[in-house]
């Protein structure tokens, strides 16, 4: 296939401002986001924070002990005869509860900006300086801007390290050598300010004696600067071609670049680190990113979609494009990330483990396994907080919070410690990362993370007598998290996930030749079925009001029949209860994921145009940005879990699923409309 040619007409390329869509650059485990002018040089014109961020960037305001476990508030919950405490919203304790939410959270790192001077030496402000054309050139890593200020044109190019969290930034333009072009580095505040419910928080720059920054060294062409902030430090170091750096605020340092031979072009790179980074120079770097792009795409999956006569072909080949790019730069790193990746702050910067599946189940699909492979080992470096949660709750194994910082410490929250469905997720992505190449490696690397969520589901399990099954909840609260912890009963995609995350423990033992605990083919064995009522599933058993009331956020019932194989799950019920779905849901208030697993159980459904039509529904939180990212409303501007959710839809509906893997593209419409042509996919089993 021409991979290349399949990338390159799908650049991002603005030739206008773009309030809600700046381009970002990074490497998986640190991102850069930009405005028009290629660094951060106009922040107050976006409505969305111009993100300098990484995963080793955390901080906890006041100090990391300010409050503990001891200052958490419990609420108990009846649980089939005995009481099981979990960390909900107090009715006291408000700035403990708060303070244990928002820490730790990511660091705003820096921001990296132009000060452009006009003719008459003042400085430039954004109705000086106009947006002429913006690319992002996805085959190179490289962002390309053009902008020009009273008629003077300014190129400059923008680049991201592949290896270290580094940016590298190269200018050309007549201004360097009227000096009239300046670039400075300032540093916000450790807090944040809180805007919308989401817990989207922006950057403060108020807040001067809250932090410390220090020059450490500075000569001619590089400076190395400390950064201070309660209990937490950093590192940055600076160079460049020739220049002056001097202090111009408290947290704030301006370089005046010197044309060197009269030339007009100019570079520099500004590295971020825990300890003091070493940088490389602004032509290695980009060099370095021109080469990692270009294996990047020339390596794993390809879709190409250019042959198809339906008119919304090319939009969806964009979003697939775009995604890969998206979530490589913000969903590939050495973690799970936060829903909006390195862009900026959303619920505090914290991690949502039920979201990782969302980001990061494409990998394997895409052939990309060793990119899932990295922030899965993140869940070994918490397993003792994982068995302790589980313990501390009267259970065994190891149960996987909802909402975490860097250190797997659950959140307290009126709704996250209700939410099960991210148990079986490293489960099955694990599984994922051994079908990719049956390696026993890789068996033995993650043996302890499904066989101790398996513990732990087991133990959850509730054997009902009446009934002769095991049951889920209460308490629980759904994926659809619109309903209560002590009503909630066996929901279906639970259900099904739980029956399939007991049968991949199983396998892993007999392809290990380890001992089963023989609770977990029990339990999968008698899983009770899912509630229908006039021929259609319900949100959970103990809601008849499913299709009136309750038919808003997340239709998770179809989650199991199309994300998972529905081994628990009547095929015509399920179809019956898609077209309800597609009838009757309030699609404004689902999200950016809703609509690829709604366009899963349809193909698992044989309704391939259906699929499509879900995958490309006109609907707010369905929107693709010019950047590519899945926009849901206004302070949540990119939501990566409709990016990666995208990715897997379309893998599946070209390479299949369990029985379906000969079929050639099953989940799209055979009528000639689509022509899909792919390499390098997988199917979904």
């Amino acid at each position: 296939m021409d991979r290349k040619s399949i990338v390159t007409r799908n650049h991002p390329v603005l030739t206008q401002l773009e309030p809600k869509s700046p381009l970002s650059v990074g490497n998986g485990e640190f991102a850069f986001s930009a405005d028009f002018t290629g660094l951060q040089s106009f922040p107050d014109i976006y409505e969305i924070p111009l993100g300098t961020q990484s995963n080793w960037g955390w901080h906890y305001t006041g100090g990391h002990e300010v409050y503990g476990d001891q200052d958490i508030v419990y609420q108990a919950f009846e649980t089939y005869g005995r009481q099981v405490l979990y960390p909900m919203k107090p009715e006291d304790k408000e700035d403990a509860y708060h303070w244990l939410r928002q820490n730790p959270h990511r660091l705003q790192l820096g921001r990296i900006s132009f000060r452009l001077l006009r003719e008459d030496g003042e400085e430039a402000t954004a109705i000086d300086v106009v947006p002429v054309r913006q690319e992002l050139n996805l085959w190179t890593g490289i962002l390309h801007s053009i902008f020009t200020i009273q008629g003077t044109e300014v190129r400059v190019e923008t680049a991201c390290d592949p290896e270290q969290d580094c940016i590298a930034i190269r200018v050309h333009s007549e201004l360097i050598r009227e000096g009239r072009l300046q670039l400075f580095l300032v540093f916000p505040s450790p807090d944040m300010i809180h805007r919308n419910w989401s817990k989207s928080v922006f950057p403060d720059w108020t807040q001067d004696s809250r932090h410390h920054t220090e020059l450490t060294t500075v000569n001619s062409d590089a400076a190395s600067i400390k950064r201070v902030l309660d209990e937490d430090e950093y590192a940055v170091k600076w160079i460049w071609d020739a220049g002056r750096l001097k202090q111009t605020g408290p947290h704030e340092f301006t370089l005046i670049p010197e044309a060197v031979q009269d030339s007009e072009s100019w570079s520099c790179s500004v590295a971020f680190a825990a300890q003091e980074p070493e940088p490389q120079p602004a032509d290695v770097v980009l060099g370095k990113s021109e080469i990692y792009w270009e294996r990047f795409w020339n390596s794993g999956g390809a879709l190409d979609l250019s042959g198809s006569r339906d008119p919304r072909a090319a939009e969806l080949e964009r979003r697939v494009v775009l995604s890969q790019f998206l979530c490589a730069v913000h969903s590939g790193g050495s973690m799970p990330p936060q829903e909006t990746g390195y862009m900026y702050n959303s619920w505090f910067g914290k991690i949502h483990l039920e979201m990782h599946w969302w980001h990061a189940a494409h990998f394997p699909l895409w052939n990309r396994t060793e990119v899932l492979r990295s922030s899965m080992d993140w869940y070994l470096t918490i397993l003792p907080e994982a068995r302790e949660l589980a313990r501390s709750q009267g259970y065994a194994g190891a149960r996987w919070p909802k909402m975490v910082g860097h250190d797997g410490r659950q959140t307290p929250s009126p709704v996250a410690p209700g939410l099960i469905w991210q148990q079986p997720h490293p489960m099955a992505l694990a599984e994922m990362c051994y079908l990719a190449g049956h390696e026993r490696s890789v068996l033995e690397h993650y043996r302890d993370i499904v066989f101790e969520a398996a513990d732990f589901m087991v133990s959850y399990a509730h054997w009902d007598i009446e009934r002769k099954a095991y049951v889920l909840g209460p308490p629980l609260i759904p994926a659809q998290e619109n309903h209560t912890m002590s009503d909630s009963l066996n929901p279906p995609y639970e259900l099904e996930y739980w029956k399939y995350g007991l049968e991949i423990a199983v396998r892993w033992a007999e392809r290990l030749d380890h001992p089963a605990n023989p609770a977990w083919a029990r339990v999968a064995s008698q899983m009770a079925r899912p509630r229908q009522e006039n021929g259609v599933y319900l949100a959970h058993e103990n809601c008849p009001e499913t299709f009136t009331v309750k038919n808003h956020d997340h239709p998770s019932m179809l989650g199991a029949y199309g994300l998972l194989p529905g081994s628990l799950i009547d095929k015509e019920i399920m179809r019956n209860t898609l077209l309800k779905v597609k009838d009757c849901w309030d699609w404004e208030s689902a999200w950016g994921w809703d609509f690829p697993m709604c366009a899963m159980t349809a193909a698992r459904l044989d309704e391939p145009e259906m699929a499509v039509d879900f995958l490309l529904m006109d609907a707010t939180k369905n929107t693709y940005l010019p950047n590519g990212h899945n926009y849901q409303r206004p302070g949540l501007w990119a939501y990566l879990p409709g990016n990666g959710g995208l990715l897997t839809a379309v893998a599946m509906m070209a390479a299949g699923w369990a029985g379906e893997e000969e079929r050639d593209n099953p989940g799209f419409p055979q009528d000639g409309s689509w022509s899909v042509e792919w390499e390098g996919l997988k199917p979904l089993l």
